[in-house]
């Protein structure tokens, strides 16, 4: 079968969009089928369109269904998709009116569609597998990671600024990877490092070192304002890491909503407890521990690959 794969993030950028559009490249090649890549719709002959992004892929949907109007079309849901453009874009609506499937990223997604478009809707985890990397945890400190660009729907800062309520004993020191895409950004990332000495920005850095700190660190501060289902979590939770999460639908629908770690959206002091209680309560640590390792088997990439084929041979 031949697929078009759609997503609005350019090649060679870092985005998740792009991020995510090339590894569902890699696993529709590996079920067997021809994949072509691009930004957007221009009448290429195919079996079946795969977009990503309901209102900025939405000019390709159009196209797509104007020239085959019986063709086989899966529009998948990023978090600005469902809550923040879906209530207001007609354009993001008509797209999932047209698809035959729609994809989400983690099961509280489902909530946010209509009972029509629900009908249609697929939870399809993203899975993640660790390279073969070996990484211990430092000594002298009690390292947190925070992984992502820093953009203000990750609320990026969250755990700095927790992480300078923290009293004088406190070993923790948060480590962020993640590219400034607004100059703004990086001024910020900067001046929060010279205030405060718990925090260190290290910029974008290639795959395999975002794995070798997150494999090295004792947890994974996840804050944003809105996710679609972050594909940090699963790395985290395949890794063996505990999270620590804004209590945000994107993150409940990963994790579960008995899941121990979370704090309300914006709550700096609530953070800080948690990530003290994490360096200094054994039993609440491995808690979180065991948490996350419960939901290994939910991000395999043999239940993501599983997903994706079945839902492709239902529609064609």
């Amino acid at each position: 079968m031949r697929i078009v794969l759609i997503t609005p993030a350019p090649p060679g950028s870092r985005a998740g969009n792009r991020v995510t559009a090339l590894r569902w490249a890699r696993l529709f090649r590996g079920l067997g089928h021809r994949v072509d890549l691009d930004q957007d719709y221009h009448g290429q002959t195919c079996d079946l369109l795969v977009a990503l992004h309901a209102r900025r892929s939405a000019g390709s949907v159009e196209r797509y269904r104007h020239r085959h109007p019986t063709g086989r079309l899966i529009v998948a849901m990023t978090g600005t998709d469902l809550y923040r453009d879906l209530p207001r874009s007609r354009r993001a609506a008509r797209s999932l009116d047209q698809a035959d499937a729609i994809v989400v990223l983690q099961s509280e997604a489902l909530k946010s569609l209509q009972p029509n478009w629900r009908r249609k809707a697929r939870v399809v985890y993203q899975s993640a597998q660790p390279p073969d990397i070996s990484a211990s945890p430092l000594k002298r400190v009690f390292e947190i990671v925070v992984i992502g660009h820093l953009r203000p729907v990750k609320d990026p800062f969250r755990a700095a600024m927790a992480a300078r309520r923290l009293p004088p004993s406190s070993r923790i020191r948060i480590s962020h990877l993640g590219a400034a895409l607004r100059s703004s950004m990086k001024t910020r990332a900067e001046r929060e490092m010279a205030i405060n000495p718990r925090y260190r920005w290290l910029g974008d850095r290639p795959r395999w070192q975002v794995w070798r700190y997150l494999l090295r660190s004792r947890a994974l501060v996840v804050s944003s304002t809105m996710e679609g289902g972050a594909n940090v979590i699963a790395e985290a939770v395949v890794g063996g890491i505990p999270v620590i999460g804004s209590r945000v639908s994107g993150n409940v629908g990963m994790l579960g909503a008995d899941y121990p770690g979370y704090f309300a959206l914006r709550d700096t002091s609530r953070l800080a407890r948690l990530l003290l209680q994490l360096e200094t309560d054994r039993a609440f640590y491995r808690r979180l521990q065991t948490g996350a390792r419960k939901l290994q088997e939910r991000f395999s990439p043999a239940r993501e690959r599983t997903a994706w084929q079945r839902l492709i041979e239902s529609l064609c």
